[in-house]
């Protein structure tokens, strides 16, 4: 798929290699099923003629005076010759017109204003968005295995030209950047890769591995791309470390405490730049198991969602372990290469067994934080409700805090609006990054309705999952939409993952149960006949309303994928990168070939333009 370009005003980060190479260039003010024929005399004749028929000066399409007939959108901005479309080059006669033919997606009308036909007859609809052409890639690792689970989680740089994949289980024994892949005697011990894109297409440009490698330390659960795509950090949460920021990283004796990995890039090289550990850290904390980094790099959160302490609030005592698996979050800040703890976060109301730091959020400029805990037990709906009540297992809830300074407090406490048992509220969040915009998951929310703003309360399909839009407003937040699938069913787990364009106003959600055997975009939702295949759903909102964009699968869907176990999108929304951690063809590197299925879970990732 490619993702429909944006609005050139709304983020300042540019996707090269834009360019669509199937647009139509031409608006007709009158148009027919039948035929596109211009039906005005001299300003039609002299736009459309080769060469410049006008005598003029510019090209006929650049003419100011043809703008409202010739539009053009696909190349060099000069229709050549006898031509009806820009191809991005100047040879006469190539065929463009086979080239730049719009898509048809409706009534088979190119409308005044728009760039293709998307089946109505409202002028200047975003159309262009709507229908936009497709294009997907397809990548592996570059020593795919069997149960490496590759696209574990995904991250894009703002402007889409870095991907860096996660792999936990891949089983290298070597260290550090670039070592030796063809080694497999560290099971489950981990890998990243790191992906770049240029006018050529999209290349593998690292292979990561932490610096102390070790069996079982499923380094790359997690991970989080700086805005410029320069620093990279990774979660371990196997890791049995026991020592501080970049302390010694060669005991074992706290087992599955978790551990962190800082990444820069100077050019195209990648070196490792800090090793972080929890001030706290205990065995099975699980540090690492949620990332978030701000579009600087120069701010981490980390999650340790079975963190014991029973403090409450921020910078409280977590020496005591009297709350089992309450959580926590890390925040860490970086000045001149250097790396230290920032501050230590509780929930407001921690309990043992909340799951506080499912997940993690920041906002661009890393002064929002966002923080799940997908178990948490309170009966509250919307946002500041009782957060005492402990009545409602597994609910979930969302805590938001801010920085002034160096100095973290809490905002505000979350909750749906339709607060359920085992619905899971938290198990994923999402920030714009300007931090007014955010988005939260549910996964076992039930509802059976579809589309956005339906009846919330009639719970007729188990683990159906759903997402809640808030938006932040005057320091005060309050939900704007509540958001389901287009064809929910029954355990799909609609609100896996989500990502958020800077704007905030494209939103990917993943539902990596669901069944359907369609392939690429805008397939038939209604077929179950690929169980736990996966899929994800693009959202867009405008003027406040929001409106489901696109229904997204594999280019290969199977059985058992779990396609949407990670997504992440660009800043601008144009780029979009998913991750099918239990894909199984054994092709290597971008491009290869999908029908295999020799490489059980070896896992795939996909990126839509």
């Amino acid at each position: 798929m490619q993702l429909p370009r944006r609005d050139s005003g709304r983020i300042d980060v540019a996707i090269s290699a834009r360019l669509l190479a199937a647009f139509s260039l031409l608006v007709f003010l009158s148009c027919s099923v039948d035929s596109v024929r211009f039906s005005r005399a001299a300003i039609e004749e002299d736009c459309m003629s080769p060469g410049d028929e006008d005598a003029n000066g510019l090209a006929d399409c650049d003419d100011p005076s043809c703008s409202s007939i010739c539009q053009q959108v696909c190349g060099n901005g000069v229709v050549d010759g006898a031509e009806q479309c820009d191809d991005g080059n100047q040879m006469d006669g190539d065929s463009c017109e086979t080239n730049c033919t719009s898509p048809r997606c409706g009534n088979s009308i190119v409308d005044m204003g728009e760039m293709c036909d998307d089946g109505n007859g409202q002028i200047v609809d975003g159309c262009d968005r709507a229908c936009a052409v497709s294009t997907i890639t397809y990548m592996k690792a570059s020593n795919t295995n069997a149960s490496d689970r590759f696209g574990t989680r995904v991250a894009l740089s703002a402007d889409g030209q870095t991907l860096a994949v996660g792999a936990y289980q891949e089983g290298s024994f070597a260290t550090g950047v670039g070592g030796n892949q063809a080694d497999n005697t560290a099971t489950n011990s981990g890998a990243v890769y790191v992906f770049t894109r240029t006018a050529a297409g999209w290349a593998q440009q690292g292979y990561l591995k932490a610096s102390n490698t070790g069996i079982g330390d499923l380094f790359g659960w997690n991970l989080a791309l700086s805005g410029n795509g320069n620093t990279l950090i990774v979660s371990s949460i196997g890791k049995g470390s026991s020592s501080g920021v970049n302390g010694s990283q060669l005991d074992d004796l706290l087992p599955s405490s978790g551990a962190a990995y800082v990444f820069t890039r100077t050019g195209t090289t990648w070196s490792q730049e800090a090793y972080l550990k929890a001030t706290n850290p205990g065995a099975n904390d699980f540090f690492g198991w949620s990332i978030a980094l701000s579009a600087d790099g120069a701010t981490a959160a980390l999650g340790a969602l079975s963190e014991d302490s029973s403090a409450t609030g921020v910078g409280g005592d977590g020496s005591n372990d009297l709350a089992a698996n309450a959580g926590a979050v890390y925040v860490y800040v970086r000045s001149g290469g250097t790396w230290r703890p920032q501050a230590y976060v509780k929930a407001s109301n921690t309990d043992a067994q909340d799951a506080f730091g499912a997940s993690v959020a920041l906002s661009g400029d890393g002064s929002t934080l966002a923080v799940g805990a997908s178990a948490e037990a309170s009966r509250a709906t919307g946002v500041g409700g009782d957060q005492a009540d402990n009545t409602m297992t597994l609910a979930g809830a969302v805590y938001t805090f801010t920085r002034s300074g160096a100095a973290w407090s809490q905002s505000s406490y979350i909750k749906a609006s339709n607060t359920g048992a085992s619905d899971g509220f938290g198990a994923a969040v999402a920030l714009s990054g300007d931090g007014t915009t955010l988005v939260v998951g549910a996964t076992g929310e039930s509802s059976g309705v579809t589309g956005i703003n339906g009846n919330e309360l009639d719970n007729l399909a188990t683990n159906s999952g759903a997402a809640y839009v808030f938006g932040l407003a005057g320091g005060t937040w309050s939900q704007r939409a509540y958001i389901k699938a287009s064809n929910t069913g029954v355990s799909d787990l609609f609100g896996s993952s989500l990502a958020v364009s800077g704007d905030g106003n494209t939103v990917a959600i993943s539902a990596i149960a669901e069944d359907s055997a369609a392939t690429s975009v805008g397939g038939d939702q209604a077929s179950n006949s690929a169980g736990n295949s996966g899929a994800v759903y693009l959202f867009e909102r405008s003027v406040g309303v929001w409106r489901q964009r696109a229904y997204v699968k594999a280019s290969n869907t199977g059985a058992g994928d779990r396609f949407g176990q990670s997504a992440a999108v660009a800043a601008d929304g144009a780029t979009m990168a998913v991750g099918a951690y239990f894909e199984a063809s054994s092709a290597t590197g971008v491009g290869g070939n999908q029908a295999d299925n020799m490489a059980a879970s070896a896992g795939a990732v996909y990126v839509y333009r």
